[in-house]
């Protein structure tokens, strides 16, 4: 039995088309180089979405793994040779599910010295404690599976995938680049309509569209001041010309000209947005009620929402496994380490670029999805009576695939939250909760009986 565990987690390898390109090639077999000279007495544990499987479309069954090692053969002859020196393990996602549904995978990976464990849920013993390891669809309700192993009892996400991301690798090839394929990297999926309209302005739009559009949206906050002030100027509250007529702007030349057909512009468009805003208000709330009554507009991990449902699932995990010091998830492709108390809860984030929406300098442009990679690696492991989690970076020089105009209107984004190098706690003290409950070992031995660790 491993004395340490390294976890990894969403890497999504596969898919139609575009979707099989893997950014992160290089960083992935130097990783796996780099454990293969650790010895024995480390595990290797990929917590689900190791395969992009829901994004094939026409390819079904066990041919579908068989395409993704035959598209990137390189990483499964280092799989190969790390595990023939430590351990390596498996456990299905939900984009990768059909693992969990056909035995013969379980024979197929062996052949790559890679251990498939068919399960929703594993544990692994550190120190005299306990780590819970999952991959966490089953607390999204768009991705929970109902009767796990059964390949046709696929939940809604099954179906989005298939529609929508399996759709941009088959169309990614007739795009102005390869941004269809990025769509994977779009979280939550409520983002992708308007991840869609910025990628349709900058990179499809026709550019003597573009060369139209962008003055009329650079002035229309212009156009809203020079309105505001006409008004002041016709109430008596500024000075006459102040505004209009204003001679230094008419000294401008050909440039007033322009200035003021794009103002005139806008201020009709003004004009018909102020006469449609009304009867579309009423519009979006009917249309809203009627998609959330038919179940469209759910979602499992809504907007704004967090990682809160996996957060609520660990403290019911704790709760119920008294010994259970570490919970490990991935799914949301947040990483992050969560410590209470003599607890941590840990997300082992995606290899995946990750899309994050910034303003830019003018606020009528649309956001512009700036792209950027956190490839992240835990290590778990005991020293002395107490258990250490170390979170780790890998570094890559993936570029920065923006347009000029992109780069030249987008913001810069904020630095993501810092995530501690190391996290070290003693598994036989209290368990503390943000909102200030505190549980003992021996209240919760009173309180539930140990889980196991299949949620089926």
């Amino acid at each position: 039995m491993a004395s340490e565990y390294v976890f990894i987690s969403d890497l999504h390898m596969g898919g139609d088309e575009q979707l099989t390109a893997l950014d992160f090639e290089d960083e992935l077999c130097d990783f796996l180089a780099d454990l293969e000279t650790c010895g024995g007495d480390v595990e290797l544990i990929i917590n689900g979405d190791a395969f992009g499987l829901w994004e094939y479309a026409e390819v079904t069954g066990p041919a579908k793994l068989e395409q993704v090692i035959d598209d990137h053969p390189r990483v499964f002859e280092q799989l190969r040779a790390t595990g023939a020196a430590i351990d390596v393990t498996l456990i299905p996602g939900n984009h990768d599910y059909d693992l969990a549904c056909y035995d013969a995978h379980v024979d197929r990976l062996a052949e790559f010295n890679v251990v498939l464990e068919q399960e929703v849920a594993i544990t692994r013993e550190v120190g005299d404690a306990r780590i819970w390891i999952e991959h966490g669809q089953q607390r999204d309700a768009n991705n929970r599976l109902p009767d796990w192993g059964d390949p046709d009892a696929l939940p809604v996400g099954y179906f989005v995938v298939q529609r929508i991301v399996a759709a941009a690798g088959r169309y990614s090839g007739q795009a102005r680049g390869d941004w269809l394929r990025d769509i994977q990297s779009v979280a939550p999926m409520e983002e992708i309509p308007r991840w869609l309209l910025s990628n349709y302005f900058y990179r499809e739009m026709s550019p003597f569209l573009r060369a139209v559009v962008v003055p009329l949206l650079v002035f229309f906050n212009l156009t809203l001041v020079y309105l505001f002030g006409t008004v002041l100027e016709t109430v008596g509250i500024l000075p006459a010309q102040f505004f209009t007529d204003n001679p230094v702007i008419h000294a401008l030349g050909v440039a007033a000209i322009v200035l003021e057909l794009i103002v005139a512009i806008n201020l009709v468009i003004i004009a018909i947005l102020l006469l449609l805003a009304i009867p579309l208000w009423f519009f979006r709330r009917d249309l809203k009620r009627t998609l959330e009554r038919f179940g469209v507009m759910l979602s499992g991990v809504r907007v704004g929402q967090g990682d809160e449902p996996f957060l609520n699932a660990a403290r019911d995990v704790f709760k119920a496994n008294p010994d259970i010091a570490v919970f490990v998830y991935g799914h949301t492709h947040r990483a992050s380490v969560t410590e209470w108390g003599d607890r941590v809860v840990v997300n082992t984030g995606t290899w995946l670029k990750k899309l994050r929406h910034v303003e830019t300098r003018f606020s009528r442009l649309p956001g512009v999805y700036y792209p950027s990679f956190r490839l992240s690696s835990v290590r778990i492991f005991a020293e002395g009576d107490q258990i250490v989690v170390e979170y780790e970076e890998i570094d890559t020089e993936q570029s920065v695939d923006l347009t000029r105009f992109q780069r030249l209107v987008a913001n810069r984004p904020p630095q993501p939250d810092p995530i501690p190098s190391r996290t070290v706690i003693d598994p036989g003290g209290p368990l503390e909760y943000p909102d200030g409950e505190s549980y003992r070992d021996a209240d919760l031995e009173r309180q539930s009986a140990p889980g196991g660790t299949d949620e089926r």
